[in-house]
């Protein structure tokens, strides 16, 4: 027993960490996104990254409190990810379907089938119950919906889109069609017919181009 309890004195603090916490957390991401939050256990967390559960305690904390980082880091990824393509020195239509693929990308990252978002995946079934994911959830979904409509208003402006159009409703519509491609991704349809609706997503917000745009 005194060799269990020697393990664990802070006199371990001083050791250097044998692991890349940043690598750590990828590893743990992946597994929830395979088998989702209730599906994954602490030993198969360690097991992924390679941890044993004390020194997986001691760096992120309980499941669930690993679970909140992944699910922070996926939002860091995929809102940068949308912004990065939403940018202003883009034509609108352009912008809108490398927001598109950028999502696709992230959908399409794992080995073998396709694990679409990891949001839609794994957090909005534990959102009922848990206030903290529940509000992360609506956090990452309000920060998608203004950063689509800031980008629509831009192109107003600009007479990307008629001067009636209105950017707030453009933008949910936006949005939505991520939602509904990611769902559809985890439901195993290809990549390209994912394109097609979203392809049609920017035809109906681009049809409310103006007549000189």
């Amino acid at each position: 027993m005194a060799r269990k309890k020697s393990e664990t004195e802070p006199a371990r603090r001083g050791r250097p960490r044998a692991y890349d916490p940043q690598a750590a957390l990828k590893r743990a991401t992946d597994e929830f996104w395979q088998t989702g939050y209730s599906g994954t256990s602490l030993d198969s967390i360690a097991a992924a990254t390679g941890m044993n559960p004390p020194s997986l305690y001691a760096a992120f904390g309980n499941k669930r409190a690993i679970y909140l980082k992944a699910l922070s880091r996926y939002w860091e990824i995929a809102l940068t990810a949308t912004r990065e393509a939403l940018a202003e020195d883009r034509p609108l239509r352009e912008a809108l379907m490398l927001a598109y693929e950028a999502a696709l990308s992230i959908y399409f990252s794992g080995k073998g089938r396709a694990r679409g978002c990891f949001v839609v995946g794994t957090a909005v079934t534990e959102a009922h119950d848990d206030p903290d994911i529940r509000k992360s959830v609506a956090a990452g979904l309000h920060t998608t919906d203004a950063d689509f409509e800031a980008r629509l208003r831009m192109a107003r402006e600009k007479g990307e889109l008629k001067h009636n159009a209105d950017p707030a409703a453009l933008a949910v519509l936006a949005s939505a069609t991520m939602h509904t491609i990611a769902v559809r991704a985890r439901a195993g349809a290809p990549r390209s017919e994912l394109r097609e609706i979203a392809q049609k997503a920017v035809n109906v917000i681009c049809g409310c181009q103006s007549d000189g745009g």
